[in-house]
């Protein structure tokens, strides 16, 4: 059976200009800061005459843990906001923006796929509106500055073995992750050991993505910790003076992305940090911005639920004060194969059997979600070698488990197959049954809320850290960051640190690696097992089958 690709579909859209969308959702076109003619970003001051509004109803969606076979929960997102929309309801979509590293390593796009997308998928796969380069920039312009401040005499007498601050680009380069700075001479400065992260894990990404306006990002900014001097007091980005130019760098990515679904309705595309190693939401600027324009948003939070939508709930909506109303689970029948042991290469092959033994991943996530007092409902994203034996099978499980799993054919059919879906997140938007609370109050421990997450979230026995990470710890409370919440690095492949043990593991540890405060984000990043924060190129990666076609058309993107 042959399907067109996603870019296919994408560049057989008939999109509506942006500002059309924009009357829609009642933004006047002198609000809109277009970017050709089918994307803009929304101006602050619209924004911030929304704020005496009241708040739609906010849905999550979130996953099982990734396999190779394919989960599809942007995909899912899209096709909710745009089944929500052909069921009367008025509702937006709120998504990341996607990054370069792996479009062109192994992961692929991140606008949907199939007739749930979201368009211009070429732009929003490459450059889009610039946002990441510019958050770059002001990430790499403090670490310039760092360097320029010890090279003029050093007047804040800052350690140059106890700077913090490392570099970053928006490109999978392993090659880049441990380096050596400033060697040549004494005109170069003074060497030191340093090294580079992917733009998704920048804390100026994260610090973005929390904040509520201009003047928030530049406070929230200032209090970046960048090093230390030889008696350990902390030096903050505002002692450099770096925290007003960054700003000036930002203020455009700040605002928010207006897009279009293949269906003509609004999204916004906004923000990106990972959620294997940071907190894995779009910005809370656009999520409360949508939340006051439509009656219901639907957003997405990074990976399995046990990382996206744990971030999600204790630091975004920690952070924001959202009160999200219901969560949408995505599985499918192969992912379910795959963690029953099935290998890829037979996934085409009917085994109820195999689908049942893998259930249990998705029943973790489901008793997870629900720990939260969210309700949930499960998506089974469809694929046309499901059989009903095997579809029967998840539903069943999913029953046992006090939820409803509704097969939802959106990537085939658009919105009109997955109109159940939709119609059962209203009901349970409407019925008053979310109860949210975060998994732990915000004056426990650092170390215990490590460990309340592995143990509650991960099922694990218990945390293992060196000494000195507990002193660390201890340190930062007693200095007054013992109220953050954790952000927790590691494998997006299982509830474990171990990406081979798939299932619902128990009996496994979870041992961290290394912490990081990162105080202008307000989170402690928790770095467990090989979690690498400056991923690595695939043996294959994607660029070499990325090219302009003798059309003129981007080939190769997925």
């Amino acid at each position: 059976m042959s399907f067109k690709t996603d870019i296919q579909i994408a560049r057989e859209a008939r999109k509506k200009p942006i500002q059309e969308i924009g009357a829609a959702l009642g933004i006047p076109s002198e609000h809109l800061l277009p970017y050709g003619h089918d994307k803009a970003k929304v101006g602050q001051e619209f924004i911030d005459s929304l704020q005496g509004r009241p708040d739609g109803k906010l849905i999550l969606v979130t996953a099982i843990n990734p396999t190779p076979a394919g989960e599809g929960k942007t995909t899912t997102t899209v096709g909710l906001g745009d089944g929500l929309n052909r069921i009367g309801k008025k509702a937006m979509i709120c998504i990341r923006e996607a990054s370069l590293g792996p479009n062109f390593g192994m992961k692929g796009g991140a606008a949907g796929g199939g007739y749930a997308q979201v368009v211009p998928m070429e732009d929003m796969n490459l450059h889009f509106t610039g946002d990441f380069h510019a958050i770059t920039s002001a990430h790499n312009l403090l670490s310039a500055m760092i360097d320029n401040h010890i090279y003029w005499g050093n007047d804040l007498g800052i350690d140059e073995r106890r700077v913090v601050w490392r570099r970053v680009m928006d490109m999978n380069d392993r090659a880049l992750r441990d380096v050596v700075t400033s060697l040549g001479g004494v005109a170069n400065g003074f060497p030191r050991q340093t090294g580079f992260d992917i733009t998704v894990a920048s804390e100026v990404m994260a610090i973005l993505c929390l904040s509520k306006n201009l003047a928030d990002l530049q406070k929230r900014l200032g209090d970046i910790v960048i090093a230390y001097t030889r008696d350990k007091r902390p030096i903050y980005c505002r002692d450099i003076k770096a925290d007003g130019a960054m700003t000036v760098l930002l203020k455009d990515a700040m605002q928010p992305n207006l897009v279009q679904t293949l269906e003509n309705n609004p999204a916004f595309v906004h923000g990106g940090p990972f959620a294997n190693i940071a907190h894995g939401c779009n910005s809370v600027i656009a999520t409360t911005t949508a939340l006051k324009l439509a009656d219901y948003v639907v957003t997405e939070a990074g990976f399995g639920a046990d990382l996206g939508a744990e971030k999600f709930f204790d630091i975004k909506c920690r952070k924001a004060n959202l009160k999200p109303s219901a969560a949408v689970i995505v599985a499918t029948v192969r992912a379910m194969k795959m963690n029953g042991g099935v290998a890829k290469s037979d996934l085409g092959a009917e085994n109820v059997d195999a689908v049942k033994k893998g259930c249990p991943n998705l029943g973790r996530h489901i008793a997870n979600v629900k720990s939260f007092g969210v309700p949930v409902v499960v998506a089974v994203n469809h694929f046309h070698s499901d059989t009903d034996a095997e579809i029967a099978a998840v539903q069943a499980y999913v029953a046992e488990q006090g939820a409803e799993a509704i097969v939802c054919k959106h990537w085939a059919n658009g919105s009109a197959g997955i109109e159940d879906l939709a119609r059962k997140v209203v009901q349970l938007a409407e019925s008053g049954a979310s109860h949210f609370a975060p998994l732990y109050p915000d004056d426990m421990g650092l170390f215990q809320k490590i460990e309340t997450i592995a143990k509650r979230i991960y099922h694990a026995d218990a945390v293992i850290a060196d000494k000195s990470i507990r002193a660390q710890l201890k340190q930062w409370e007693e200095a007054g960051y013992g109220h953050l919440p954790v952000c927790m690095a590691k494998t997006q492949y299982s509830f474990s640190t171990d990406p081979n043990l798939r299932g619902a593991p128990t009996g496994h540890t979870v041992p961290v690696r290394e912490v990081r405060l990162s105080a202008g984000a307000g989170f402690i990043v928790v770095i467990c097992g090989e979690i690498m924060t400056m991923p690595g190129l695939p043996r294959t990666p994607a660029a070499e089958t990325i090219r302009i076609g003798e059309s003129g058309h981007v080939e190769g993107l997925f």
